[in-house]
């Protein structure tokens, strides 16, 4: 403050001068020789900002000072703030990139919570089935945008350096980057967050799409990610992929079905984008050591079908399956779908399912406009479908912090709230009049009383 006082006193008294332009720009020629030795901000200078700093980030008295004195200056102003990363926590401080973006630990140690079980991470699987693409085809590369720890890539950076690519915070680049490299025979694989592969939509569709260049894009953390909240939640990706041609977007339903998935894109994968999206979660059940084969394109059945059909998308899967077995319980049966692709349909099974099921529900970890369940209600409306539909997905607004387990179950998507929607939906159809539920309700006494009043109406 005072230095800026007593730069503008010398100002004004210059300006009394006959030669004041030259006493001027003498002076300022001193104050840039003195700045340019003592203070790093020069480069700002010379674009035309006033420069102040470097100041202690962490002694707030005196950034709330220089920020009052600093906002009295006319033109653009340049303030350099120092602080460390994790400042008066000495485990943070000494591992800047572990306690990045932390969950629960302990503050004495600074580990992290153990884990219920001893299953593995998505991005784990993903981490180890890059290692064994790498070893079968040396053209394998990967690229990530600042988030090589975050995606499960460190392994794969130590021992393949030379194909291994963190191109910053530069989603955008990272995928045109991957376009050129698949243009010139590269098998490219792009690990990067679902919340920020939005900020690469146009290279999507213009750099990968219209060239339909052969590029794997592995979105980590797609669906609810737990306590980074809105800003990491990776709920649109379905709704701004399935409007993209020349594109597959495939949602595994465990760890097996994700390896499975990747060995196949480097096997037969010859043009056009792969997606692949999956959680930040562990996976639901135990890797096995053979790789697994899927029919690329198609979706699985995980029961009988049946007239009440459940299509499920990716890790609503196992929720699902549970919320199917409560219904059994109470004489309601429901047939699950592993709808592992999300585009394209499996048309054949879709078929199958839109001519046969009274009742289909879709579920999906994404926003439900623009999802999955509008994709299917499109489809049953343009073929005249006439049996009951139902979507559920996540809701349109932005879900706050929170566990992963507590915001599924804030948003009905958990197998309580997929169980609960199913079965008040059933009821309320059947209040409403006829319905044509012949076979829906199977096993209980009670159940066939309802039945066969079902019957009775139609």
């Amino acid at each position: 403050e005072k230095f800026q006082k007593l730069r503008n006193e010398i100002w004004e008294l210059t300006g009394k001068f006959k030669r004041r332009d030259k006493i001027r720009e003498t002076i300022r020629g001193i104050e840039n020789s003195i700045k340019g030795f003592l203070v790093p901000g020069m480069l700002f200078e010379k674009l035309g900002f006033r420069y102040f700093g470097p100041i202690d980030g962490h002694d707030l008295p005196l950034l709330v000072r220089t920020l009052r004195d600093i906002s009295t200056i006319n033109g653009p102003t340049m303030l350099h703030v120092a602080t460390t990363k994790g400042k008066g926590y000495s485990p943070a401080e000494d591992d800047a990139f572990k306690y990045h973006g932390v969950g629960k630990f302990d503050k004495t140690t600074g580990m992290a919570s153990s884990r219920k079980n001893d299953l593995p991470s998505y991005t784990e699987v993903f981490g180890d089935c890059m290692l064994e693409l790498a070893e079968k085809d040396k053209n394998v590369v990967a690229i990530t945008a600042a988030m090589c720890s975050g995606t499960g890539l460190v392994e794969f950076s130590e021992k393949h350096p030379e194909r291994f690519f963190d191109v910053g915070i530069a989603e955008a680049h990272a995928t045109c980057f991957a376009g050129g490299l698949a243009a010139e025979g590269i098998r490219p694989y792009v690990a990067i967050y679902s919340t920020f592969l939005q900020r690469a939509y146009d290279q999507i569709i213009h750099d990968l799409a219209i060239q339909n260049l052969p590029v794997v894009i592995c979105m980590d953390r797609a669906g609810l990610v737990g306590d980074d909240g809105p800003t990491h939640h990776g709920v649109f990706d379905i709704a701004y992929l399935s409007t993209v041609p020349n594109l597959t977007l495939a949602a595994p339903k465990d760890g097996n079905e994700l390896r499975a998935m990747l060995h196949h894109t480097l096997e037969h994968h010859t043009r056009g984008i792969i997606a692949i999206r999956y959680p930040r979660d562990v996976v639901p059940s135990p890797m096995t050591d053979e790789i697994d084969t899927i029919q690329w394109g198609t979706w699985e059945w995980l029961t009988e079908p049946g007239k009440v059909v459940l299509l499920a998308v990716g890790t609503m899967v196992t929720h699902a399956l549970d919320a199917a077995e409560r219904l059994a319980q109470k004489g309601i049966d429901v047939s699950v779908v592993n709808a592992r692709f999300v585009k394209p349909f499996d048309n054949m099974k879709l078929e199958q399912i839109r001519r046969d099921a009274r009742v289909i529900v879709t579920v999906e970890e994404g926003a439900q406009r623009g999802g999955f369940g509008q994709a299917i209600a499109e489809y049953l409306l343009s073929s005249g479908y006439n049996g009951k539909f139902k979507p559920l997905a996540i809701p349109d607004s932005f879900v706050t912090h929170g566990s992963r387990a507590q915001l599924l179950k804030d948003v009905g998507l958990d197998a309580d709230g997929i169980f609960r929607s199913i079965d008040s939906f059933i009821a309320t159809e059947m209040n409403s009049g006829p319905i044509a539920l012949d076979r829906v309700i199977l096993r209980s006494p009670g159940g066939l009383k309802l039945k066969n009043a079902l019957r009775s109406v139609e």
